[in-house]
Order: structure tokens, then sequence, then C-alpha cells
């Protein structure tokens, strides 16, 4: 078909208005950060929730969140102890996971288990807050702040809440000792080469943990080598005991048969004077 003059300017016209609300488009700013979600159940645990070392006193644990070591750089809200709180099913399956690992001269390390959708809501209130950057360099060097709830590394509420979720890492058995994290201390970013980041205890997986970065997705194509393989050992495991990954997070899994699909809880992270979970 051929165009008279008329009808050329309409279409080039048209285009052009296309083309000013695509890049408009492009051009806006990210979305803000979900407002908090109150949770719907009350404050103490179900009684089928246990504190893993319990169940398997050889699984090591480095409650991030407990401390002033994590995005935040300050202990977040909920977590009065660094316990490590799931699921009876969710732990009795990380028993067996662990089982295999040692076998094979690894321990997992935990990070983070349950996580009160109050911690969750503190998340929430720092992410609105974009003067709150002191940890920046070492956890979200290459993302703006603004994105870390759109681009998908923060959510909320997060499976975490429903006690069935849990980040981790491999270690090597011995495990080296880890050095001390000091507030104020300079920072390395996560994605800087092992032994040039954090020196964490845990086997090398390209990045740090809580790395908020494309490199942290499980399948970066970026991350080679024994890094990538140590990726598949941790998802081979988990996989095999009814785990699943969330790609963004290669120390991301979530039981699949969990038993609170879609409950999420508010208790502390605490143990009672009985032993278990307040």
């Amino acid at each position: 078909m051929r165009f008279g003059p008329a009808s050329t300017v309409r279409r080039l016209t048209a285009v052009a208005v296309v083309a000013a609300a695509l890049t408009a488009g492009c051009q806006r700013p990210a979305p803000p950060p979900p407002a908090p979600t109150a949770t719907t159940t009350g404050p103490r645990p179900p009684a089928d929730f246990v504190v893993l070392t319990d169940v398997d006193p050889s699984i090591r644990a480095d409650i991030r969140y407990a401390t002033a070591h994590n995005f935040v750089g300050r202990p977040i809200a909920g977590y009065r102890e660094p316990l490590c709180l799931l699921t009876r099913a969710a732990a009795d399956a990380l028993r067996r996971v662990q089982a295999t690992a040692l076998a094979a001269g690894r321990s997992l390390k935990v990070y983070d288990c349950y996580r009160p959708q109050r911690a969750v809501d503190d998340f929430v209130s720092w992410a609105r807050r974009p003067g709150e950057q002191q940890m920046k360099a070492e956890f979200y060097p290459d993302v703006p702040k603004s994105r870390l709830f759109a681009d998908g590394y923060l959510g909320a509420p997060t499976a975490h809440s429903r006690g069935s979720t849990v980040d981790l890492t491999l270690v090597p058995v011995p495990t080296p000792a880890q050095p001390g994290y000091t507030p104020g201390q300079p920072l390395v970013a996560c994605t800087a080469p092992a032994g040039e980041r954090f020196g964490d205890d845990s086997v090398d997986m390209g990045t740090g943990f809580d790395c908020f970065d494309p490199r942290a997705h499980t399948a970066d194509a970026r991350v080679t080598g024994t890094a990538r393989e140590n990726r598949e050992v941790l998802r081979r495991l988990m996989t095999a005991q009814g785990f699943e990954n969330y790609p963004r997070e290669w120390w991301h899994y979530r039981l699949v048969d969990e038993p609170y699909p879609h409950r999420y809880f508010n208790f502390p992270i605490a143990r009672c004077e009985g032993g278990g979970p307040c």
C-alpha cells in the first residue's frame, strides 16, 4: 500500500506518540516498596515449630539478622536470639540433607530460617528511608536501593514467615574459623572474588550471602568453575529432600510440601524456659 503526503504525516505522528509513551514508561521511577503486611496469626508459634539445633546440632548457624552484619546494618526486629526456627517438617528434611552433606565432607550452615512478619515490616520501613544506605557497598553495590523490592531481592510478605523456608550454604568439614564483623569496618562488595569479600567460612558460591545482584542468581552465566559446582551441589542436596530454590538467590530454599502455605507468623525468635520456641 502506498501513502500520500497527508497519510504519511498522520502515520509518522502516531508512531512518534507511541514511541514517546514507551520512552516515558521506561523512565518511570521504581515503584515504592509495599506497605507493611499485618499477620493473621497469634503471637505464639504452633506446636510443630522447633529449634533446628535441637533436631540436628551438627548444622552450623550464622543468623545474620540477629547481628549488625546484614544489609540494614543493625539487628532486625523480632530477632531476639540468633536461632534457626523451622517447622518440624522442614527441620527433619534439613537433617536428611545434612546427613548426605556430611558424608561428602561438607556441612550445612543456615543464615536465616523462620522470619517474623515484624522483621519483614522492618525491612519495608527501612526501604522507605533512602538515606539509610550504610551497608550498600557490601550488599547491593550496583543496584539502587529503590529497586530492591521491584527487582525481587526483597519481598513482603515472604515465605520465610511461613516457617519452612531457609537461607543456607555449605561449609567445609572441618570448618575454618570465620572472621568477626565489627560495625564500621571497611566494606567489600559481595560480588568481589572469594578471598577479597567478607571472609565467610562458606565454600565459594560466587557471591556472598544476601548479595543483591544478578550474579547471585542461581544460574547466572558469569558464575563458573568451582562456584558453579558448589551451587549445583547445594541445589541437588536440597531438591532431593523436597526443597525448591528461588532462582534469584542461590541460598534460598523452600520446602515444597510446607505445612502452612497460606499463613504468615509473627512470634519473635526466642527460646522459652521450657526449651522450645516462644
